[in-house]
């Protein structure tokens, strides 16, 4: 392992990547990161293609998502093998995590982009009565620039490609140096969809490489990742007003309500919490079960957990994986380690499984934490759920809000009208009703996150909506007849709009109106 590390050190001097499959170790490649003389070529490409590929039509560019759509299918098998060896996850979730979420964005983008994006009429309210007419456009933005993560390196950026073109725009996808061959995998999806040149590029490289990419003059910035890496790509766009999009993670709480079926959320618990080795910006990472039941709760918690099995991800029988790095490891060791100093009860867990050679923390339980531990306030991103008491519904919410995050929470019960109630008082992006995390599979729904989770959203109109702007066009069709707002002003300009501000906005329309229109024929326009 420190071989590793060294080896990846050397090579970063060298301007190159090495790619390793953290569940076992082994080499995957090693390839040579973009220049920044590189970046700027590509993005003077993809300026000069904007304009041929954002004059298709959106049936034309929905054409190419299919073809898009059926490569994947065809090439299911390698594409999940490759995102479980690079990624570390176990191969029915580089399926379901990220391969199937992909086919069902594409093919709701196909169905749903030209109703989307077409023009939209405006009503102009009382403004309608002067035979005036409104309505928006939406035109593509230019060239997007996509910074992608590790944790569901498929779908993720797939999600944001697809909406990105098919709004017109030409993109740059930076994929994150932890699994770069599934950005040429994704490079290579599109290429072989006859995409025009110049119109989807792949940059490869480090977080430098990332911020080069940010600097290069681009429309519009998307980035999912960490809080503090995503505050330095927002202050690097705004030296050149670049606007962004940011999805910066979460500490997602789970409410557990004492009239819930305890079977069914103890296993949504332990799925939401350790899948994907709890590396999910939408993980359970805090879990407030009602006092009256906790007992139960957590007992089932810890059995379910125990019926785990870890291993490496192209086992088909493995639940949970590899993590990412030993940095990542690391953090989650961090924050355990501190919890067990401050008298935290590991009910399970707590430590590497060292009998399998890469990167694996065992899925943890603890309890008696409180917010003053780091497990509970900080994005820990690991296999780890600390489990809390709430003793009514009013303290629930507190405790949840309690978070400088606000990406998703979740909500267990069988009053699903008192559910809807304190949803609505909590402060995250999306809330869950007997479900979790899997909302972001949901792709007709807008995807982001309140406070420091982030700006903007992706996913269903409100993702399109952030591939375009849009424009307002205006029409007056009384052309041959002057404005009565128009010059020359006089002490009977300012008593024909009294009077007519009085027939508009209050109760007085019968004689304000009698009197406009008595200013209003001795009006004088030039």
């Amino acid at each position: 392992m420190a071989l590793l590390l060294e080896d990846r050190k050397t090579l970063n001097k060298l301007n190159k990547l090495l790619s390793i499959n953290p569940g076992t170790l082994e080499i995957i490649g090693e390839l040579e990161v973009t220049t920044e003389k590189e970046i700027k070529e590509i993005v003077e490409k993809a300026k000069k293609s904007f304009k041929e590929w954002a004059s298709l039509t959106i049936k034309q560019r929905c054409k190419y998502m299919k073809k898009v759509s059926d490569y994947i299918m065809k090439n299911l098998n390698n594409i999940a093998e490759l995102i479980s060896k690079e990624n570390g996850k176990p191969f029915v979730e580089a399926i379901t995590a990220d391969i199937m979420p992909t086919l069902e964005l594409i093919d709701y983008v196909i169905k749903n982009s030209e109703n989307i994006l077409s023009s939209e009429n405006i009503n102009l309210g009382k403004w309608n009565l002067l035979n005036k007419k409104s309505y928006i456009e939406y035109e593509p933005l230019g060239v997007i620039g996509i910074i992608s993560p590790w944790n569901f390196p498929f779908s993720i950026p797939m999600g944001q490609i697809v909406m990105a073109l098919t709004c017109g725009n030409c993109v740059i996808l930076k994929h994150s140096e932890h699994t770069p061959f599934i950005g040429l995998e994704i490079e290579k999806v599109f290429k072989e969809s006859g995409l025009p040149q110049g119109v989807f590029s792949v940059i490869t490289g480090h977080g430098l490489t990332g911020s080069q990419l940010v600097s290069s003059g681009l429309n519009k910035i998307v980035f999912t990742g960490s809080v503090s890496t995503g505050k330095k790509v927002m202050e690097t766009a705004a030296k050149t007003l670049t606007p962004v999009v940011l999805e910066l993670g979460g500490k997602d709480p789970m409410i557990v309500l004492k009239d819930v079926n305890i079977d069914y959320a103890s296993s949504g618990a332990v799925w939401g919490a350790f899948t994907n080795s709890g590396q999910v910006c939408a993980s359970i990472e805090r879990v407030y079960v009602h006092e009256d039941i906790a007992d139960e709760f957590i007992y089932e918690v810890v059995k379910k957990t125990s019926m785990l099995k870890q291993g490496i991800g192209l086992d088909k029988t493995t639940d949970v994986g590899a993590m990412i790095s030993l940095q990542q490891l690391e953090i989650v060791e961090n924050h355990v380690n501190e919890a067990k100093s401050k008298g935290a009860k590991i009910l399970i867990g707590g430590q590497r499984n060292l009998d399998l050679p890469g990167y694996f923390y065992k899925p943890t339980v603890l309890t008696k934490v409180d917010d003053s531990f780091k497990i509970v306030t900080d994005e820990t991103f690991g296999p780890v759920m600390p489990i809390m008491t709430f003793k009514n519904d009013d303290e629930a919410i507190e405790k949840a809000n309690n978070s400088i995050y606000g990406l998703s929470a979740s909500i267990w019960t069988k009053d699903i009208e008192k559910a809807k109630r304190i949803a609505s008082k909590l402060q995250a992006g999306s809330v869950n009703i007997n479900d979790c995390l899997s909302t972001y599979a949901l792709c007709q729904t807008p995807w982001g996150g309140y406070k420091e989770s982030g700006i903007g959203r992706t996913h269903g109109k409100f993702g399109f909506m952030e591939f375009v702007q849009p424009k307002h066009i205006h029409v007056d069709y009384n052309y041959n007849t002057k404005k009565f707002w128009w010059y020359k002003y006089s002490q009977n300009t300012i008593d024909m709009f009294e009077n007519f501000l009085k027939f508009m906005f209050s109760d007085s329309k019968i004689s304000s109106s009698l009197k406009f229109l008595e200013k209003f024929s001795k009006n004088k326009t030039i």
